[in-house]
């Protein structure tokens, strides 16, 4: 639960430095709650360890498809720009544009591809565990 509440720090710290109004009033926004990820199953307990975050704010270049992986930690992003299609091994399908949030699939092979004609960035929080991948690639499973 201690990673899911600095997940979340962050992921606030983000949104207030982005969410200033005109009249320099903060705003602050929930995008998403959930105990549950994009296809809607259930996100697994924390794993035991010594807690890592990682932040990625990653960039696909236009008519772009990322390799086929997976990820056994519980992450969540935020599409800053473009848009992304992500499709799991059983073709559900989740089709985001800019300032839409995602809870990903854990342990489920997916892909996202940018079908857009500018760059889709994202920024990707991951509340791990040292020592543990965040991502596996399904070529480095063989």
């Amino acid at each position: 639960m201690r990673k899911l509440h600095i997940l979340l720090f962050f992921m606030v710290l983000i949104l207030i430095s982005c969410n200033k109004t005109s009249n320099n009033k903060i705003e602050v926004v929930n995008l998403i709650e959930t105990s549950k990820s994009w296809d809607g199953t259930k996100l697994p307990n924390y794993l035991n360890g010594k807690p890592k975050i990682t932040v990625l704010r990653i960039t696909i270049p236009p008519k772009t498809k990322l390799k086929t992986h997976k990820h056994p930690e519980i992450n969540a992003g935020v599409l800053l720009k473009g848009t992304l299609r992500v499709i799991t091994e059983h073709n559900d399908t989740l089709n985001l544009k800019a300032g839409d949030p995602i809870v990903e699939v854990i342990n489920t092979w997916h892909y996202g591809e940018n079908l857009g004609a500018e760059p889709a960035e994202i920024i990707v929080f991951y509340a791990g565990v040292e020592g543990n991948l965040i991502t596996v690639h399904k070529e480095d499973n063989h």
